[in-house]
């Protein structure tokens, strides 16, 4: 049952199996400091400040299942030769008195094929306009075997210290690309109808909680609006909630918007810096964003607690803890979350401009964020996530 009375978000709390000094979460944001697939000092660094910042729980972002599930050739691949680093990241993190979360996915159709070297996977074919190469349609056997991938990842995540792990749903990553009718053109038994669509994201819970049981705790995190035209919508994603929920794969539900294939600037909202990510592209892509960007990367009006409305529908149909994201850069817009029974909020942005945030939120309730949303951090993803007014911030790893 949800909490009758109004948490205080800077308390303790319990997630599944984990006590967490507070509620609020750094949500993952792209760090690209790993190399060769490997931990790096930069990337410990990254995560220590925002452990020392006050966040409950950091987020280690976008580690891949699979060599051909990554988005570029750098990304942390589960794999034996990783366990050294992520176990010195989880300790460094928890010597700050945080708890680290593991984000775990399959990019599918997202995937830059032309950095793995390996042809991406979605759920049907179609050319990829990231990487202008050909998105192999998923076969059964790779279907079994991606699924099989996120079980022995949440085992590793559990063996290298992690307290829990953020299962990718969204974003039309591969589960998500799966959900979209407007991706999914199948006509087999994961084709068509909701449920059959929904098929390899329950079929990837299951495998996590059978993996891992209740020794670490399981979020997912799940697109309620594609945001383009025939894309997966909010009435199928509280249906998707509620089977999640009935199935008791998950500990929390984080939800999310947009797609990083289709629309990218629907979840950030604010300004949309086409010029500077035509700056970081290879050519002919290049030439193409500084074009037709505009269509592409498209603005968005921000205001604070942009997916609350969206949220709240989930929140009303579900009993499960949920993970208020988007937006959340003060206390006002905490407490409005807690007011509304979310459990949890996670913020990106703003503890990329301010890793100390949360702490000085701790110290002044009146504090507010310097982040203004200007979203050219999501451009520093190509060289090592940053916010790129503030001064402290490494020019690059």
């Amino acid at each position: 049952m949800r909490e009758k009375v109004m948490p205080d978000v800077l308390a303790p709390a319990i997630l599944g199996p984990l006590r967490l000094r507070n509620r609020v979460l750094k949500a993952a944001t792209y760090e690209r400091r790993a190399r060769r697939g490997l931990v790096t000092d930069e990337l410990i660094d990254f995560h220590v400040r925002h452990a020392a910042g006050g966040a409950g729980m950091t987020t280690l972002a976008y580690c891949a299942v699979a060599p051909e599930g990554r988005t570029d050739g750098h990304q942390i691949v589960w794999r034996d030769e990783a366990v050294p680093g992520l176990r010195r990241l989880t300790e460094a993190v928890h010597a700050e008195g945080a708890a680290i979360s593991a984000q775990v996915g399959h990019s599918g159709p997202v995937a830059d094929s032309t950095r793995t070297k390996l042809p991406a996977l979605g759920p049907s074919r179609s050319l990829s306009l990231q990487s202008l190469r050909l998105v192999k349609a998923a076969t059964p056997g790779d279907i079994d075997r991606v699924v099989r991938a996120h079980g022995e990842a949440a085992k590793m995540a559990v063996a290298t210290g992690f307290d829990a792990v953020e299962i990718h749903l969204g974003h039309n990553y591969l589960a998500s690309s799966f959900l979209s009718p407007k991706l999914n053109r199948r006509t087999d038994s994961y084709g068509g109808s909701l449920a059959n669509r929904a098929r390899l994201a329950l079929r990837i819970m299951r495998a996590v909680r059978e993996a891992v049981g209740d020794r670490i705790a399981i979020l997912a995190k799940l697109n309620m609006d594609d945001g383009v035209p025939g894309g997966f919508w909010l009435d199928e994603a509280i249906t998707v909630a509620q089977w999640l929920e009935a199935e008791g794969t998950v500990d929390a539900l984080e939800m999310t918007a947009g797609s990083s294939l289709l629309n990218p600037m629907y979840l950030f909202k604010g300004d949309a810096p086409v010029r500077e990510f035509a700056s970081v592209m290879r050519e002919p892509i290049r030439t193409g964003v500084k074009l037709l960007g505009s269509r592409f990367l498209r603005e968005y009006p921000y205001q604070d607690g942009y997916l609350l409305d969206d949220a709240r529908q989930v929140r009303a149909a579900v009993d499960l803890p949920m993970v208020l994201l988007g937006g959340v850069t003060n206390r006002q817009i905490m407490d409005t979350a807690m007011r509304e029974g979310f459990q949890f909020v996670a913020m990106g942005r703003a503890l990329l401009r301010e890793p100390d945030l949360i702490n000085r939120i701790a110290a002044d309730s009146s504090t507010r964020s310097l982040c203004n949303h200007n979203n050219r951090c999501m451009v520093t993803t190509f060289t090592g996530s940053r916010c790129v007014l503030a001064p402290e911030s490494p020019s690059q790893p």
